[in-house]
């Protein structure tokens, strides 16, 4: 609920009847390769709501670190004693199971660390998909000190120095430049009008492609953003970091 840019976001109204969060559940619930849904939030008094309306929702919720998501990640699944995890952030309401399904797919055929389809982005943001194992998420728990590698859970399995196993999927052409995440108010006015206009659930990344191809004026509702914000606060951080240590 504490989102800088978009306070709130994840239980705004998306169509009338579910918000943003709803979107994200009833997408993933779709795939046929994940065997729990887990809400991951924080312990501060304003994610209630979300604890109690997961639960009416009868999907499995844990309350973490507000701040060090990579812990929150971590006490989570050695909680729910997970082997595998499959990060999904809440700001994707649109993300694809067919997409989702895929990567896991690759991870289970192969034998990476850490598998994803947004470490060289040919995907729109929106569909990023996330997977990696418990014993990966350990070694970034134990050894990840950097402030952009907690909030964000993933940088330090990303880091080539860390030789971890990484496979990036691609796309078989680079459509990075299209946007279906919410992180402002302009992304969520698009994904309202995707909702309204898409009927048949879940929505995937062929549909909404269509869409754009039918009203190519759809996707300069939000073409005024700014790629990897929260991404790029977490350097400066990781900056001022370094300064002290150096201090």
């Amino acid at each position: 609920m504490g989102s800088s840019r978009l306070p709130g976001k994840v239980m705004m109204d998306l169509d009338g009847k579910n918000c943003l969060l709803d979107y994200v559940l009833n997408q993933l619930s779709y795939s046929k390769l994940i065997d729990k849904i887990i809400v991951a939030t924080t312990k501060l008094q304003e994610d209630e709501i979300i604890v109690n309306h997961v639960q009416k929702r009868n999907f499995e919720v844990f309350c973490g670190n507000s701040h060090d998501l990579l812990d929150r990640y971590y006490q989570c699944a050695q909680k729910n004693n997970l082997e595998h995890i499959v990060r999904i952030t809440s700001d994707n309401p649109l993300i694809d199971p067919k997409i989702v399904d895929m990567v896991i797919e690759k991870y289970k055929n192969t034998e990476y660390d850490y598998v994803t389809n947004a470490l060289m982005r040919t995907y729109p943001y929106g569909t990023e998909t996330e997977v990696f194992s418990m014993n990966a998420l350990e070694k970034a728990w134990k050894k990840a000190v950097l402030p952009s590698e907690r909030e964000h859970v993933t940088p330090y399995m990303k880091n080539s120095e860390n030789k971890f196993k990484v496979l990036n999927i691609k796309y078989n052409e680079n459509i990075s430049h299209l946007r279906w995440t919410v992180d402002r108010i302009n992304d969520l006015k698009l994904v309202k009008c995707i909702v309204k206009q898409i009927k048949t659930r879940p929505i995937t990344m062929k549909e909404i492609l269509e869409l754009n191809k039918k009203d190519p004026n759809l996707k300069k509702i939000n073409q005024d953003y700014v790629q990897n914000e929260g991404f790029v606060k977490s350097l400066k951080e990781d900056q001022k970091y370094l300064n002290n240590e150096k201090s």
